[in-house]
This record gives C-alpha cells, structure tokens and sequence, in this order.
C-alpha cells in the first residue's frame, strides 16, 4: 500500500533531503519497502504527491499549502526531481501510493487540501463500499462537495471537516484538530457496527493546518497490529556520507526537526522510534511532541500482555507492514533506544 513522510522544523528544509537525496527516501519506498512484504501491490506506483506551505507568509499569496501531485511513478517523474531541489519549506507532507480504493487519477492522489489543512491516508477503511452513501449523507453540502475523487481517503478528509466546528477558519488549535480526529475514527468505527463489518480498519491517518500535526497509528482491533508508523527528531538531519546516507543529530535537549514516517528515512535506525498501535502522535506549534493513546474499545494498555503480541499478519497482507518473523533484531548505537519492530 502506500507510504507517506512528514517534516516539521524550526527551519525550512530543502524537499529533496526528504524526497530524492535519501539512500532511503520517500521516493525509494515507492519501489523498495523495507517494512512490507505485499505480493499484490510490489511497488508504490500510482502516483504521489507533495505538500507544503511558504516558508515566509505572503498576503498576495495566501496561507494554503501548495500541492503537486502526479499519476506517473515518483522515481520517473524529472519534474519532481527539479522542483525538489528549488523548493524548501517548515512543513511538508509527502505520499507515494499504491491503489487499494479508486481509480488511478490526479483527484486520488495524497495530500488532499482543504483552504489550510491537508491531509493524507495510509491503510484502508474495510468494507468502505458499504458505508460510503452513510457517510457522505452525514456531510453538509459544502463538505460533500469538497471530494472530488473515489477514495476512502479522501471521504475520511470530508468526514474530518465535518467534525470542525469551522473548516473555514484561518486558524485552528491543536486540541480542536486533536479532537476532530477522535470523532472521525470513531464514527468510522461506529458505521463499520452499524454495518455489520467485521474486518478491521487500518486509520494512519495525518493533518496540518501548518502550525500542528496531528498523525494517528490505528487499527479498529484489538488483536492486530497496525501498519507501521516512525518518528525521528533531533537538531539537525543531513547526510554524513557519500550514497544518500542520513541521519539525524542531537546536538542538544531542542527539537528543531520532528519527522514521521510509514517507515524510517535513513539506515541509522536508532534514530527511529516505533510508535504504538493506536496512538496520536501530536506535534504542537511550539515542536512539543506528544504521543497520546486513543482509548476506545480497541485500545489495549502497553501493561496489558496483549499489547505486545499483537498479530502482524494482516497488516502483512495488506502491504502495510512486514511480518516480525521476517524482521532480524537491531544493533542501536551506544545511547540510543533501540528499534525494534
């Protein structure tokens, strides 16, 4: 399935050290996924997209991300390649996919924009042709006219603005999106009951509105593990040697730089922390990372034993994460957590 990056810095970072330059980029993922073993879907090669926002605000121009997406392979596309190297931004959003639900268009690709806010999807929402009609007749004529593709992505997106009390709004805080994004997991849960749909959902959900972050690793069950979701933070991520190598350093207690990602950006992977099935990861404006578990009836408490047996074969299937019998343990470095999948 697909794979997605975020950034958020103090400082704006040049797309191409997220997107091309990595030995292990988004645009590499698109091709050559570590983290997934998906014999029905090899690559991520039906389009992607990027997002950002102006690194200085412009009246003229506005205070809404820029988007481009494309339907042809990222690793093929020369104009992505150009523009990655002439554009830097604090928050970018980028997304490779493989098509579950809808059709190969422009209107399917990630990020999906909404004056301010953008927002990506990686998973799938099971059984979404029998909630889809309730779904869309839960939205308000402004809302509903908002899709304008055949994802469940996308819907998800139109159910989330929904749930703001102003879509519209120049600004927003972090705990309305916060919350925003618990009432829209939880009305696609509560379809998903009404619909009798036994299969689990897989809800990687992510928006920004520029300032916050709000990104979710969730699956609506309590026996499966989610697809896998990283995050990486530090003072400075550059490359260190020659091939695309990267890493992230901490020079100190700031965080200048907070990313997450489908799956780690670089092969320096203690830089790279796992976060837990079924939490929201929350960066606020002022770059506090927050990482807050999402209690519901599928939640299970990291004391609880079953949290850390729960089954990585469906996600597997689903392309969305490697099986734990087929990942070898890690080595950290000395002083570094370790990674462990």
């Amino acid at each position: 399935m697909c794979r997605f990056v975020i950034y958020k810095g103090t400082s704006p970072v040049q797309l191409s050290h997220l997107l091309t330059r990595p030995c292990h980029s988004i645009i590499n993922q698109a091709f050559d996924s570590r983290l997934r073993l998906d014999r029905r879907r090899p690559i991520n090669g039906d389009g992607f997209g990027v997002g950002w926002y102006d690194s200085v605000y412009d009246e003229e121009l506005g205070s809404q991300p820029c988007i481009f997406t494309s339907v042809s392979p990222a690793w093929n596309n020369a104009n992505l390649i150009r523009l990655a190297e002439k554009i830097k931004s604090p928050l970018v959003f980028g997304h490779v996919r493989a098509t579950t639900t809808g059709s190969l268009s422009l209107d399917n690709c990630h990020p999906f924009v909404y004056g301010k806010l953008m927002f990506m999807h990686n998973g799938g929402i099971a059984g979404f042709h029998l909630i889809k009609r309730r779904l869309q007749a839960d939205l308000s004529d402004d809302v509903f006219n908002v899709v304008q593709g055949n994802t469940d992505s996308e819907c998800a997106f139109a159910l989330l603005l929904s749930k703001l009390p102003d879509p519209k709004a120049k600004s927003f805080t972090t705990r309305t999106l916060q919350q925003a994004m618990l009432d829209t997991i939880a009305t696609l849960n509560s379809y998903a009951e009404a619909a009798c749909i036994t299969e689990p959902s897989l809800m990687n959900f992510c928006v920004t509105d520029g300032e916050s972050v709000i990104a979710t690793r969730y699956i609506s069950s309590r026996h499966d593990e989610a697809a896998s979701l990283w995050f990486s933070s530090g003072t400075t991520f550059s490359e260190y040697a020659q091939g695309g190598h990267y890493r992230m350093v901490k020079a100190d207690k700031r965080e200048n730089i907070i990313m997450i990602a489908s799956e780690p950006l670089t092969f320096e992977k203690a830089d790279w922390m796992e976060i837990r099935t079924n939490n929201m990861v929350v960066i606020t404006p002022k770059m506090n990372l927050l990482q807050i578990p999402i209690v519901d009836k599928f939640y299970v408490s990291p004391s609880d034993p079953a949290a850390l047996n729960r089954d990585t074969d469906f996600a597997a299937a689903m392309g969305l994460l490697s099986p734990r019998k087929a990942l070898a343990p890690v080595q950290p470095r000395e002083n570094a957590p370790q990674l462990s999948i």
